[in-house]
């Protein structure tokens, strides 16, 4: 993805010419000003953000460019932390503001027939040490099934099934005191600082929701939110139906959670056992209609597919629209793993992980923001060079001179420039022409002969 920016010429002026594009395009300063991001002495605050959303593409962190004497920046290495520390700065706002502007952008490239999701799900973001980070906290990795230092970043990102944007965030620390290792600093609880922190000690199920109507309430909409098995509960499924949106989630094969199916209360396991399964190469075992909830139900359909790692094995999706299709839920479903690789990119290749050292909550959420940024910037560059109709106005007047060049002109353009060949080395009269063309049309497809006819009647 790195490719589609960062060219081989030294100067850069392709990688110079793709962020300026984006700030301009995006208004980034605007959206910095909305989110209460503003200059405290001289230095503007946009050129901080850019110093630090392109620091990325540079050889050298911005240790290394002081020591070497290759920084040149206008503003000083306390302007630079003062600018990541602020506790002011609402960057859960920010990401989301600005990818619902890039998703306004991308969403008009497809059909309105395509489904769009939100997709939710989190992620190891591991500090080697934690007794001096702020709310540093021992969490559980669910890859590795340990705990581990640092936080989970639970991220919701929007997919049109081509492109995904991440929409916005939450470092979550650990809810249960004995897991917290780093300091627990305290604010207003009106201010900013205290509901940032408020939220990251919130349980995932609940910062879920909390981000989706964030979502909501900037303009981002969506057919489907998918997660899985982490999320999929009955109390969370009910819960992302009240802000009207359906979930499509792989279920957890547990014998604690229960479905009511044909008036009775029972597991994934007891359904999938007393369900006549389909036969032969379906792509499904077994599709049923459910009821999730007690007190509140709501209806759904559970799918089971076999396991491709383990044909012995099966899954299960459970979607709370029972009239979508068993194919269309595994089709949609399949889109959740574009997160999978947006975390992946973010640690390998935008040093999600590694560039960032400071001790501050809010120097490290606003890190997050930035790496964030950064993506959003590359998958917009990546969507500009790969689907034409980002051009916008351009790609149409392009298509419309195609059309207007239609088959028969260039035909005869064809037969004109052929005819004026023959003409001037033969030099036949005017009744061997007349063969000519005559015996020529005569030895052409019906296809090309039919077309040429309609050419001429239109004319």
């Amino acid at each position: 993805m790195l490719n589609s920016i960062i060219t081989q010429d030294q100067d850069g002026q392709n990688l110079f010419n793709a962020i300026s594009s984006f700030f301009c395009t995006f208004g980034i300063g605007n959206l910095l000003r909305k989110c209460n991001a503003q200059k405290e002495k001289g230095v503007p605050v946009i050129d901080i953000f850019k110093y630090k959303l392109c620091n990325v593409f540079a050889d050298r962190s911005m240790y290394m460019q002081q020591k070497t004497g290759s920084f040149r920046e206008s503003f000083s290495k306390n302007t630079f932390y003062r600018f990541l520390n602020s506790p002011k700065t609402n960057w859960l706002r920010f990401t989301t503001l600005l990818s619902k502007k890039v998703a306004d952008t991308v969403e008009p490239l497809t059909s309105d027939d395509r489904v769009n999701a939100f997709v939710v799900d989190d992620s190891l973001f591991e500090r080697t040490s934690c007794k001096k980070t702020e709310l540093g906290s021992r969490v559980f990795d669910h890859t590795s099934m340990k705990y581990r230092k640092g936080y989970r970043l639970m991220t919701l990102g929007w997919t049109d099934g081509n492109t995904f944007l991440p929409v916005n965030s939450c470092l979550l620390a650990s809810t249960k005191e004995r897991n917290l290792i780093g300091p627990v600093e305290e604010y207003d609880g009106r201010s900013l600082a205290a509901k940032r922190r408020k939220l990251a000690q919130t349980k995932g199920p609940e910062v879920m929701i909390e981000l989706l109507e964030t979502a909501q309430k900037a303009g981002h909409h969506a057919d489907y939110v998918l997660f899985d098995t982490w999320f999929s509960s009955p109390a969370q499924l009910i819960a992302v139906k009240k802000l009207g949106l359906d979930s499509i989630a792989m279920v957890r094969k547990s014998s604690r959670v229960y479905y009511e199916y044909e008036g009775k209360q029972l597991s994934i396991n007891k359904i999938f056992g007393i369900c006549k399964k389909r036969r032969g190469r379906s792509k499904y075992l077994l599709s049923v209609n459910i009821m999730v909830g007690k007190d509140e139900k709501i209806p759904a359909r559970i799918v089971c597919v076999r396991n491709k790692k383990n044909k012995k094995d099966w899954i299960a999706f459970i979607c709370t629209n029972p009239e979508l299709s068993e194919e269309e839920i595994i089709r949609i479903y399949g889109k959740r793993w574009q997160i999978e690789v947006f975390f992946k990119t973010c640690k390998s290749y935008l040093q999600l992980i590694s560039e960032c050292h400071s001790l501050s909550y809010d120097a490290l959420t606003a890190h997050v923001a930035i790496v964030f940024t950064r993506y959003l910037m590359i998958a917009m560059e990546q969507r500009r060079c790969e689907d034409d109709r980002t051009l916008g106005e351009i790609f149409y007047f392009f298509t419309d001179e195609l059309a207007d060049i239609t088959f028969g002109e260039s035909f005869q353009i064809i037969i004109t420039a052929m005819i004026d060949s023959v003409c001037a080395i033969f030099q036949p009269t005017e009744e061997q022409f007349e063969m000519f063309i005559e015996m020529f049309v005569g030895r052409l497809p019906d296809y090309i002969r039919n077309s040429l006819a309609k050419a001429a009647l239109s004319a």
